[in-house]
């Protein structure tokens, strides 16, 4: 990669198609660009200046609704007081969306082109020289932005699991698992206790942790973990009650605010029916923050229930729920395995019970690692099916989908494939009483926003 030239637009575009050709993306590739293990982050922190430690952070893993809660955790902090760094994947349309900042005042802004050139002309000898994964590097330039800009506190989504992902080298003020499902198996594990113990990386000597939701087969994973994570630590002295007082399961308290829940749902525009368990999870954490310190404890109700109710709007936040057509009604979402989809399709059903729509439209793409035959048992009888293929060498064909659909005892008349996304969604204007719904890879999503910006 050749970095002897000034900055330009043209440059810049130049330098980024480089990156995601020499350092591929998870999302680009798949399990090719996964580097399990913290080996090279921890020795090009040390290069960089352990540039994460000059800020607080918040650790956010999980197999779902990690972004969003870590979006409404960003919007809390900034309405403290705190200047907020939030470090999420994978993005939407720009990668600098991965990285965002965001003032008391409510102003946001993205990493900036001139900032992404300086940090890759400084650091592309060791990008090559420790053949980083794309995410590595994004990861570290995250990290080293906040530092420069100050942030007091940044939340920090993991990319793909937790014990071995690029971001475990923080040492954070409170770690957050949001749930566990069967999803990316072939890295993580097959069975939700294997997918448990590698989210439960994250949890650090004396850190509290908040899980959010409980399950038989996962919170051993997570008991054990903070015990024997913390049993040699003096501060708790072998104290096995002390120890496990670091660990909430939010569905199994009831946090401050929680008796306002459906208003604050009502109020959000965050509209998933799956964000009730996110929020639950986002207030557990909230009254532990200020029980450190980490939020002060005058921060207002009110101010917390706005924050979390525009995250969306704050944060730029987009591909969960989100709205982007009248007539039709179009809904793009990323939900992506079964485990989240199962929630999808259901509130697609109730609206469909509302007599609101006359006809239901799904427009679905998956990537190739996803569990297929069980998202195909899962689709709303009534729904009219098109399958596309998502952009990337991970992407299933729409056609071996068509396949797997008819395979799993669905009526094929209700389903057909179309090679083009855009036709696809140029086709769907004559439904204008219909509800439409996008999604089953964030990279469909992600080609699908433009096009129906320009649409509707």
């Amino acid at each position: 990669m050749i970095m002897d030239v000034t900055f330009s637009e043209e440059a810049y575009d130049g330098m980024i198609a480089s990156l995601f050709q020499r350092f591929p993306s998870f999302q680009k590739i798949g399990s090719g660009a996964y580097k399990p293990g913290i080996g090279n982050m921890v020795f090009f922190d040390g290069l960089t200046g352990h540039p994460h430690k000059k800020y607080m952070t918040i650790h956010v893993a999980g197999t779902n609704g990690k972004g969003s809660v870590s979006n409404m955790l960003a919007s809390v902090c900034a309405v403290s007081g705190l200047r907020t760094g939030l470090y999420t994947s994978p993005h939407i349309i720009d990668f600098r969306e991965r990285m965002r900042i965001i003032d008391a005042d409510g102003s946001l802004r993205l990493i900036s082109k001139e900032e992404v050139w300086d940090f890759v002309s400084r650091w592309n000898g060791t990008f090559e020289h420790l053949d980083l994964s794309f995410f590595e590097i994004t990861t570290m330039m995250a990290f080293d932005w906040f530092a420069r800009q100050n942030v007091d506190v940044a939340v920090v989504e993991t990319g793909l699991g937790g014990r071995l992902d690029s971001t475990n080298i923080i040492s954070p003020e409170m770690s957050i698992i949001t749930n566990i499902g069967l999803d990316h198996c072939d890295m993580l594990g097959h069975t939700l206790s294997e997918i448990a113990f590698e989210k439960a990386g994250i949890i650090k000597p004396g850190v509290p942790a908040v899980v959010g939701e409980s399950d038989p087969e996962t919170d051993g994973v997570f008991e054990r973990k903070v015990l024997y994570t913390n049993l040699p630590e003096p501060e708790f002295g072998g104290d096995r009650v002390r120890i496990m007082s670091l660990l909430t399961f939010a569905d199994k308290t009831e946090p401050s605010l929680w008796d306002r829940n459906m208003e604050i749902l009502s109020s959000m525009d965050l509209q998933g029916e799956y964000q009730r368990k996110n929020l639950r999870t986002v207030l557990a954490a909230i009254d532990r923050l200020r029980a450190k310190g980490v939020l002060p404890e005058s921060l207002d109700s009110e101010q917390v229930v706005g924050a979390i109710a525009s995250a969306a709007q704050r944060m730029d936040f987009h591909g969960r729920w989100e709205k982007v057509g009248e007539s039709p009604y179009i809904i793009c979402d990323i939900g992506h395995n079964s485990h989240g989809l199962k929630y999808n399709f259901s509130q697609l059903g109730k609206m469909m019970d509302s007599g609101e729509f006359d006809s239901l439209t799904i427009v679905y793409g998956a990537m190739a690692d996803k569990d297929i035959d069980e998202i195909m048992k899962l689709f709303p009888e009534m729904a009219e099916i098109v399958f596309v293929t998502a952009s990337g060498k991970r992407a299933m064909k729409a056609g071996e989908i068509m396949e797997r659909y008819v395979a799993a005892g669905r009526d094929p008349a209700k389903a057909v494939v179309s090679e083009d996304l855009g036709s696809a969604l140029r086709s769907l204007a004559s439904k204008a009483r219909g509800l439409v719904y996008v999604g089953g890879s964030t990279y469909l999503v992600s080609e699908a926003i433009p096009v129906l910006r320009d649409l509707y």
